[in-house]
């Protein structure tokens, strides 16, 4: 049986996220190889236990798991595409932010070199690794993810999502741009309230109970979604969900409309096709058809 400790790892990219997940392996007594292209960042991790060979070569074949955890895409291709070769018969794990097409080609790139591949979806900051919280999202090589599936879970709860490799990214990316955009109005809402003396502190005080309360609402929103019909009574009409007094209040506070002005252009294009007594999940649709 594979178990955590059982397996080298060698981690490529010692940033905030890899040093933390090198860091992590390290403590658990999994054999660990590290390597970075900016000299200094492995010296902590070299007097936890890690091993840093000078050579970037040496790094990627002292182990049969190879996790790269860089900026782009990009830079996946420019630090291994020198040692291609080395990869046969081995692990990647991408932990790498890429789209879903970026990491489907990784994938056809790495069996192309008798490689198996795992792409992730960190769902965490470094803080979080290793802590109750924190989530990594799996897609590829389904033998894989099992096999290693005690070395993964050493970061967070691992969640496998298909052989797609292109799966993790989409959930990833799709989760963050709900995160992205509920950011943006609680900023757009510190800027409306400041003109009267309030801080942002004050108004995060009282808007994270509020939003955290509204998100109970997100599985009838999907129940709506997935049975495709707006009508169904209980929701609130898109006529009422009209952004115009908000639009007007930020304007009158000097302040830019442009994040609220997204959300009542989606809410009007539903409106204006006859649908204004639909229930407002129907601006999937606006966002639908774009």
């Amino acid at each position: 049986m594979t178990t955590a400790n059982s397996l080298q790892v060698t981690v490529l990219g010692l940033g905030a996220m890899g040093s933390t997940l090198a860091s992590a392996l390290v403590t658990s007594a999994t054999p660990t190889t590290v390597w970075n292209r900016s000299p200094g960042r492995s010296e902590p991790l070299v007097a936890q236990g890690a091993t840093a060979p000078g050579a970037l070569a040496d790094a990627v074949r002292a182990s049969p798991v190879i996790v790269v955890c860089l900026f782009d895409h990009r830079s996946v291709h420019e630090v291994l595409d020198p040692h291609a070769g080395d990869l046969y018969g081995r692990l990647l794990v991408n932990l790498t932010t890429t789209s879903p097409a970026e990491a489907r080609e990784l994938a056809d790139w790495a069996a192309a070199l008798g490689a198996e591949y795992l792409d992730g979806g960190v769902l965490a900051v470094p803080s979080m690794i290793g802590q109750a919280g924190a989530s990594i999202l799996y897609s590829g090589s389904g033998a894989a993810f099992e096999r290693c599936r005690p070395l993964l879970d050493r970061w967070g709860a691992s969640t496998y999502l298909g052989a797609d490799p292109g799966m993790a990214s989409l959930y990833d990316l799709a989760l963050l741009a709900g995160m992205y955009v509920m950011f943006a109005g609680f900023l757009h809402g510190v800027a409306m309230v400041a003109p009267a003396g309030v801080t942002a502190t004050e108004f995060a005080a009282m808007s994270a109970p509020w939003l955290a309360a509204m998100t109970s609402g997100l599985p009838e929103f999907a129940e709506v979604v997935d049975g495709g019909d707006y009508t169904v009574a209980g929701q609130q009409s898109l006529l009422f969900s009209d952004l115009s007094r908000i639009v007007a209040a930020s304007a009158d506070q000097n302040i830019s409309t442009e994040v609220i002005d997204m959300v009542q252009r989606l809410i009007r294009r539903q409106i204006d096709g006859g649908h204004g007594s639909e229930g407002f999940a129907r601006i999937i649709e606006s966002i639908r058809t774009g």
